[in-house]
Order: C-alpha cells, then structure tokens, then sequence
C-alpha cells in the first residue's frame, strides 16, 4: 500500500470533478454546444473513431451544429453515427456539410436530462468517496507500520474527510449549476 500523499489525494478527488464537468459539458441544454457531439464516436476507415477527428464542429448560430466531415466518403457514417447516438438530433445532409438543428426541449426531456446530470454527479461523489477510503486505508497501513503515530493518523483522517466534504460540495455545486440551466430556472 502506498504511503498517505494528501496532494494525490486532491488530485484524484478533483479529477473527479473535472470528468463529471466534461460529462455535463455534452449534455444538451436547448442551446448550440459543441461539446454535445463530444462522444459519439463514427465507424470508419475500419475502426471507430472520435467524431472530432474525422470533422470539424461549429456552432454559427445559437439553435444550429454544423459538422463539416474533411472526407467526404465519411459522411454517411457521421451521419448514420449522430442518427444513432440517442442525442434526439436530425442530422440534414447538404452534400459537403451536416447541418444539425437543435429542436426545442420538451419539459419530459429536460427532466430526463436533470435525472441524468443528477445520476452523473453521484458517479462523482462515489468516485470521490473511493479516494477518501484509499486515503484512510494508506494512513492506517502507515500507522500499523509503525510510520505514524495513532494522533497523526487521526489528523490525516480529519484533513482527507475535510477535502473530501470540500471536493464533493464543488461536485455537487457543479451539478446543481447544470440541472437549473437544464430545467431553464
């Protein structure tokens, strides 16, 4: 087992955060986001790839994605790939460009969408939550090897449960913030 580092600790802990922060970025609030297309990955040249490395994404209007695919055998498969992405996207196909409308949410979707930026900031606190265990493990082995005194490892158990009350209000703060640009409040 490790030693007890509290700067990994914190490293771990917010890079929680910062997966949950990319997993919220793709989730669509009735506004043009790149980030929405961020995971949908297109099966070409044999082998499946991130779409952003077969297209160019942009947003040249507020309600509208436009995808330009830089060779134009792919896309079929972009489009094919962004129909079944689950995203409630209706790609149109221009020839050279992939225009992709942003419809209006309805109030079923938007809850929909809470309920999953909710279920994707619990994946958060439990990642974070993992990290704090590892944390109190490491301190534990520390004093059972005699590293540590009993009263060291109390403090360490007091700062890893103070970061991680800390870490984990920002995750939930993170969410809160999406779930009301979601939910339009």
């Amino acid at each position: 087992m490790a030693k007890y580092d509290k700067a990994d600790l914190e490293r771990r802990m917010k890079g929680a955060v910062e997966s949950l922060r990319s997993d919220l970025a793709g989730l669509r609030t009735g506004r043009a986001n790149t980030a929405l297309l961020d995971p949908i990955t297109v099966e070409v040249y044999g082998s499946h790839m991130p779409l952003n490395q077969v297209a160019t994404v942009s947003a040249p209007e507020p309600r509208l994605l436009s995808v330009q695919v830089w060779d134009k055998a792919n896309i079929g498969p972009v489009e094919k790939a962004i129909r079944s992405a689950g995203l409630g996207l209706n790609p149109i196909n221009d020839g050279n460009n992939i225009r992709l409308p942003i419809p209006d949410l309805t109030e079923e979707r938007r809850k929909e969408l809470a309920k999953l930026a909710h279920q994707y900031a619990e994946k958060a606190r439990i990642a974070i939550r993992n990290v704090r265990r590892d944390g109190m493990d490491a301190l534990k082995t520390d004093e059972t090897k005699k590293e540590i005194s009993e009263d060291d490892r109390k403090r360490g158990e007091t700062e890893v449960q103070k970061l991680t009350d800390e870490i984990i209000k920002e995750a939930d703060a993170v969410a809160a913030q999406k779930e009301q640009e979601i939910l339009g409040k």
